[in-house]
């Protein structure tokens, strides 16, 4: 097949045991294993403009199928699963690795080179006592967000295909004691690499500087950094780099309201791009505290307003990983203090540019601390708000503040308090806006290209869900065609520019989700 690569396994080091028993695996950063074969598989949906981007238009929908089931080979590539270590939910957990994922290969895409990954294919040596597998509830879930981060503008991996798997896999869902059986499912998610944070810190871990520098040097390459190693500056530069992009794939988290759900540092790309999609969700009610994971429901670590700090945080893990290699912490200290102050200033220009405002003044800053303050003791649906917003006018509060009455799930009595507050700080925006240099209809512009109008909620995944387990995929192909213009108007689709239903309150997998998958 024309276009194949091989540069993960040419250059790093595979474990020279080929099985997939669990095991702590040394000095490799990855193991030779195959997917499982699956009998009978089905193709729920597959992104055509993935499967383009592959070259892999000119495969039979057979041959297609077998592949991103599993069941064939690429040519010339052997699958595997990766090594890698990580913190979770802020505690050291070692070895981790690719214990439900297995790659199968490279391909040399039309605007670069991508590996693909099967999540769900089968144990492999990092599954400790897990199974490998995935259920078709989460893999509908990361199938369709991955896409729709992606035409948000969010750095994201891709997916190119979904497939049942007509197995049946035993989970317990809300980890309460009472599990069920589920449908199977496979999801073929693409990737630059899959090279992570924690992939680092295992080999620090086990001080195989050897290893780590060859992984270090890779991951270079893989971001097209031209740089020899030679010097300890060279680190910093590599560092840096993935200082910065983390910073801007978390920015653009908070723009659109995504809550991640298990921010740990086996869950973020060297890349900085979105990976390994969970319990993630999007704010409806604005809260800041709100994470989407039951998990962490107790501590909320991994909250929409903490997100920038944990990315942080998983930043000095990843500068204590590189420090055997540089053996100098003021270097790597002095990269760690550039990400606060840059982050600041570019939430200020986001947030603007999400108010419609083109410059700044001495201002905006209370104008923006001022609503979120509101947007969150009104719950006010961040969504909704935000887009609704660009059609503001001055004299015409009144209209406005029923608007956001309207989108609030607090009661009357709870969000009547605050009608003054919102006149107020409306007078005040609408003045602002009098500063503008931009005409009224660049502003629209300016506001309907920061601001979705359609994110992928909870509930609506979860309606998907439900009617695929009935094997109607219907709507599976609806959310995917809405998710894939989140900007556009798209009159036929406005049944979802809706707050959350309240059927959907409490219903499971509609608000908080598990880990469960």
């Amino acid at each position: 097949m024309e276009g194949i690569t091989q540069t993960f396994e040419n250059k790093l080091v595979a474990d020279p045991i080929e099985n997939s028993q669990s095991r702590q695996v040394a000095e490799a950063h990855f193991s030779y294993v195959d997917p499982e074969f699956s009998d009978h598989p089905k193709l729920v949906h597959a992104s055509p403009e993935m499967k383009s981007e592959l070259g892999l238009g000119h495969l039979t929908d057979e041959a297609f199928l077998q592949l991103v089931a599993g069941n064939v080979r690429l040519e010339e590539q052997r699958p595997y699963a990766m090594a890698y270590g990580g913190h979770q939910f802020g505690q050291w957990a070692g070895q981790l690795g690719d214990g439900r994922a297995i790659n199968i290969g490279e391909l040399k895409g039309a605007t670069q080179s991508w590996a693909l990954q099967l999540k769900g294919s089968g144990r492999t040596p990092y599954s400790r006592t897990a199974d490998g597998y995935a259920v078709l509830r989460s893999s509908i879930r990361e199938y369709l967000c991955s896409e729709a981060m992606f035409h948000l503008g969010v750095p994201t991996t891709r997916a190119l295909s979904l497939v049942e798997t007509n197995r049946q896999v035993l989970r317990d869902v809300l980890y309460n004691g009472n599990p069920a059986y589920e449908k199977g499912a496979v999801v073929c998610r693409v990737s630059p690499s899959f090279i992570r944070f924690g992939s680092f810190e295992l080999f620090a871990s086990r001080s195989d500087t050897d290893n780590l520098k060859k992984l270090v040097v890779f991951s270079a390459a893989k971001l097209n950094l031209n740089l020899s190693f030679e010097t300890k500056e060279d680190y910093l530069t590599f560092f840096e780099h993935i200082l910065h992009s983390t910073l801007d794939m978390v920015l653009q988290w908070q723009r659109v309201g995504f809550v991640h759900g298990v921010m740990n540092t086996d869950n973020l790309s060297v890349h900085g791009i979105t990976i390994d999609y969970g319990p993630y969700g999007w704010l409806e009610g604005y809260d800041p505290n709100w994470t989407p994971n039951t998990t962490d429901a107790q501590n909320s670590r991994y909250r929409y307003g903490n997100q920038a700090g944990v990315a942080f945080w998983n930043l000095v893990r990843l500068a204590n990983a590189l420090f055997p290699l540089i053996e100098e912490v003021e270097g790597l200290q002095a990269v760690l203090a550039k990400y606060e102050p840059t982050f600041q200033v570019k939430y200020d220009e986001m947030m603007k540019a999400k108010l419609g405002i083109n410059e700044t003044n001495g201002t905006d800053g209370l104008l923006i601390s001022d609503l979120t303050e509101l947007l969150e003791r009104s719950e006010v649906d961040m969504t909704l708000f935000f887009r609704r917003l660009s059609a503001f006018q001055l004299g015409k509060e009144a209209e406005q503040i029923k608007l956001i009455r309207n989108d609030s799930y607090a009661n009357e009595e709870v969000f009547m308090p605050f009608e003054e507050q919102w006149e107020e700080w409306l007078m005040r925006y609408g003045n602002r806006l009098g500063a503008n240099t931009i005409s009224p209809q660049e502003r629209i512009e300016l506001m309907h290209s920061s601001n979705p109008k359609y994110v992928l909620r909870n509930y609506m995944a979860q309606l998907a869900i439900d009617a695929a387990d009935k094997d109607d995929y219907a709507l599976v192909d609806e959310l995917f065609i809405l998710i894939k213009s989140p900007y556009a108007e798209q009159p036929e689709m406005e049944k979802w520019f809706a707050k959350r239903p309240s059927w959907a309150d409490h219903k499971i997998g509609c608000s908080m989700l598990s880990c469960s998958s």
